[in-house]
């Protein structure tokens, strides 16, 4: 797929998804290009995981346009196009075989497959050996994926992501499930993958404070809006979190990562 040259690498058009009568986004206008790494936020239930399976094409919208790197999805394979996304979820876990080895399933991800889909080389198995070293969990490698724990898991997850050196990376709360050592050494491996390695990456978080320097852009979304995307310094600021979680927020910034904070007393909390 010959899409290095191509500018725009995520481009939504007037897009809502529409299911049992609801709205769970609307009139959704969102584009990012390379050169840039996006941070998701916005509460339980403000559509940023319904983006991200548009962007994966595991959910069709009801109107709109979407283009994922460079290809209008409804006139492509998206079999095809899932090569060259990785993708991190705790949803996939209801598609994963639970009886594989982890370090087999981080090899499936060279096809997007959800299990082995031929007998893996020693390279590959290398590779995959090299990532899962990465994020921590070598010694999980040759463990049965259902015998892991979450946090376990989700560093098995990003691995897999990883392996087909993908255009796009789209990481939906890569973190949940993780010890403060964990997430720590998850994001520390993040920043040298945004730095190094994958052209863009999409990060949904509830949590501010995950918002790497690498991350230059944010969007804000708030029960299925977007209330705010651009650059994060533009983006996150206290009148548009206070917005988006319905708290007074306060925002600085330390290293080039935000600082946030809740005004506990404008709550009537001391």
């Amino acid at each position: 797929m010959a899409i290095e040259q191509i500018p725009v690498v995520i481009d939504m058009d007037g897009v809502g998804v529409r299911r049992q009568g609801n709205w769970l986004l609307e009139d959704i206008q969102f584009q990012t290009r390379r050169g840039e790494h996006w941070a998701l936020l916005g509460a339980n239930g403000a559509g940023k995981t319904t983006l991200m399976q548009l962007c994966m094409g595991h959910l069709w919208a009801t109107r709109g346009k979407i283009s994922i790197l460079g290809h209008a999805l409804g006139g492509y394979d998206v079999r095809e196009l899932r090569k060259a996304i990785g993708f991190v979820s705790v949803q996939m876990d209801a598609r994963l075989d639970l009886h594989e080895r982890a370090v087999n399933l981080v090899v499936s991800g060279l096809a997007a497959t959800h299990t082995l889909w031929s007998d893996s080389n020693e390279q590959e198995r290398q590779r995959a050996l090299g990532f899962l070293g990465e994020l921590g969990a070598l010694s999980v490698a040759d463990q049965p994926y259902g015998t892991l724990s979450q946090g376990e898991r989700g560093k098995v997850l990003l691995a897999r992501a990883l392996m087909p050196d993908p255009q796009l990376l789209i990481l939906d709360e890569p973190c949940t499930g993780l010890d403060f050592p964990s997430r720590e050494h998850v994001l520390v491996a993040l920043s040298r993958i945004a730095r190094e390695a994958v052209p863009q990456i999409l990060y949904a978080t509830h949590y501010p404070d995950e918002i790497l320097p690498e991350i230059t852009h944010v969007a804000v979304l708030k029960k299925g809006r977007l209330i705010a995307a651009g650059p994060k310094r533009d983006t996150l600021c206290d009148a548009v979190l206070s917005d988006a979680y319905d708290l007074p927020v306060r925002v600085s910034w330390l290293n080039g990562a935000p600082v946030v904070r809740v005004e506990r007393q404008s709550l009537g909390v001391k």
